[in-house]
């Protein structure tokens, strides 16, 4: 048996922490069978190929007698690149224990027990259900919603260089005043109504006002600007910044493909594009 897991883009601009969407890149575990201690045989580097491995922290955490199983773990996602990697494992070990403990766990739970470890819904939500989630989290307890598929491709940026979430987070100020919250939420606000309402010009234009993060994350990133200013010209409805980054997603109307990509090369930028999809579902089996 086989779990595929999408990986995922969050933030969408001013959805920080709250809005994501799953992406087709993926992460395949199978299950090769029953041994007498955890075996993670992957292609993921430096990671635990033991009990202390991502994906079994997450299954043991839902079921600490779960038997101990020897899989094989392959993935596309890039580590430390904005898309979401620990939330595939994450909900990837969640979905191992929900299978072979036989939990039949519903989808809000998944998400609950996810976001609890992760912290927040913005990558878990989607790697679950799949499309594009709005989520929060309200008295201790998380919720999503799923909204409409974009009918968009997903052009992606992949720099070669890592960063790190820690380092990306510890340039953003430690408060925003009053009225610099009160704006911010609102650009947010406005962008999940156009996106619930399907109204992609207004999204793709809220998407590149955000208040939160990306004015100061940019710094890290240069080539937001560069990738945003083709996308004016060049068919794209909006550019941001992948999660934490440095990944760059655009939103490109798929008529406008070829031309987007050329015009991002002939910028300076001609390694690490990636024509990607909105994955329409979230994590699943194969037999």
């Amino acid at each position: 048996m086989k779990i595929k897991v999408p990986a995922s883009s969050a933030n969408l601009g001013p959805g920080f922490d709250s809005i994501g969407v799953a992406i087709s890149l993926y992460l395949t575990i199978e299950v090769i069978g029953e041994s007498d201690h955890w075996q993670v045989d992957h292609n993921l580097g430096y990671l635990p190929s033991g009990k202390d491995n991502m994906i079994v922290q997450a299954a043991l955490s839902v079921k600490p007698d779960l038997t101990p199983q020897h899989l094989r773990v392959e993935s596309d996602i890039p580590l430390a690149h904005g898309l979401g990697s620990s939330s595939s494992a994450i909900v990837g070990g969640i979905e191992l224990a929900d299978q072979l403990g036989q939990l039949n766990l519903a989808p809000h739970e998944k998400i609950e027990i996810a976001a609890q470890l992760e912290g927040h819904p913005d990558n878990v939500a989607p790697t679950i259900l799949g499309s594009l989630v709005v989520g929060c989290k309200v008295n201790g307890h998380f919720t999503a919603v799923k909204a409409p598929v974009p009918p968009f491709a997903m052009i992606a940026y992949i720099p070669a260089y890592n960063l790190k979430t820690s380092d990306a987070r510890a340039v953003l100020p430690k408060q925003l005043s009053f009225k610099e919250a009160v704006q911010a939420s609102a650009v947010a606000n406005t962008v999940v109504a156009a996106l619930f309402a399907q109204d992609y010009e207004k999204a793709g234009e809220l998407m590149e006002a955000d208040l939160f993060h990306e004015r100061y994350r940019s710094k890290l990133v240069p080539e937001l600007e560069i990738i945003r200013n083709v996308g004016h010209e060049h068919g794209a409805v909006a550019t941001y910044l992948s999660g934490a980054g440095p990944t760059i997603m655009s939103m490109v109307d798929p008529q406008h493909i070829s031309d987007f990509v050329e015009a991002v090369r002939e910028a300076g930028l001609k390694d690490g594009i990636r024509r990607l999809e909105v994955a329409p579902r979230g994590a699943f089996w194969q037999k």
